[in-house]
C-alpha cells in the first residue's frame, strides 16, 4: 500500500505530464558524481552536527542534462527521500533554474545561487540538504528535473514541494530523473 507521500507524488507527476510535450531525443539528467540507481557518497550526506546520523560533508552532487524538450524556458529540481521519516522527506527544491544552465558543478547547490531560486525542503532549507539516513537498509533518493515554459523569475522564493507542483500544473513540457542510494555506514 501506498503511503500519502507516494500517493501525492504520483498523482503530482501525472498532472504535470498532462501537458507534457514529445522531445524527438530523450530528455535525460545525469551525474558525475553516483550512477542511477548507485550509492551517493559519503561527502554527499549531511553534514549536522546535532544530528548523529548526519555523518557527511553536504557536498552536493554535480548534474547535467541534455535533449531539452522544445520550448522549455526554465527548470526545476526536486531531491526527495520516499522512504524517509513520516511521509518522507524533501531534501532540496530549486526552480527558476533559467534554460542557459544545462549543469551544476559538485558543492554548486549546497549554498545559494543566482543560478536558481531556492524552495522549502522538509528543514527548511532552501539549499541541498544532504541524506541523514538511520542506520539499516539503504534509503532513495529521487531527483527529478522538470523542463517548464514558465519564465525563470516567474515563481517566488519559499515553495514547497507541494506548492511548486501546483504551479507547474500545465507549464510542463518534460521531466527526468535519476535515483541516489544512500546506507548510514555506522
Amino acid at each position: 500500500m501506498l503511503g500519502i507521500r507516494q500517493t501525492l507524488s504520483a498523482a503530482a507527476a501525472i498532472l504535470l505530464l498532462a501537458g507534457t510535450a514529445h522531445a524527438a531525443e530523450v530528455f535525460t539528467i545525469t551525474s558525475p558524481s553516483f550512477k542511477d540507481g548507485s550509492l551517493l557518497p559519503k561527502k554527499m550526506a549531511g553534514d549536522n552536527k546535532a544530528n548523529a546520523n548526519c555523518v557527511g560533508e553536504n557536498v552536493s552532487p554535480a548534474f547535467a542534462w541534455s535533449n531539452v524538450p522544445a520550448g522549455t524556458t526554465s527548470f526545476a529540481l526536486v531531491m526527495t527521500d520516499p522512504e524517509g521519516r513520516g511521509t518522507g522527506v524533501d531534501h532540496w527544491i530549486a526552480y527558476g533554474i533559467p534554460a542557459s544552465v544545462t549543469s551544476f558543478a559538485e558543492g554548486e547547490t549546497s549554498k545559494p545561487s543566482d543560478k536558481y531560486i531556492g524552495g522549502i525542503g522538509t528543514a527548511k532549507q532552501s539549499i541541498y540538504m544532504g541524506p541523514c539516513t538511520t542506520p539499516g537498509s539503504p534509503h532513495h533518493y529521487t531527483f527529478v528535473l522538470i523542463a517548464t515554459d514558465l519564465d525563470a523569475k516567474a515563481l517566488l522564493p519559499g515553495l514547497t514541494n507541494f506548492e511548486l507542483f501546483e504551479k507547474l500544473y500545465c507549464h510542463v513540457m518534460g521531466l527526468t530523473g535519476i535515483i541516489g542510494l544512500f546506507k548510514n555506514p555506522y
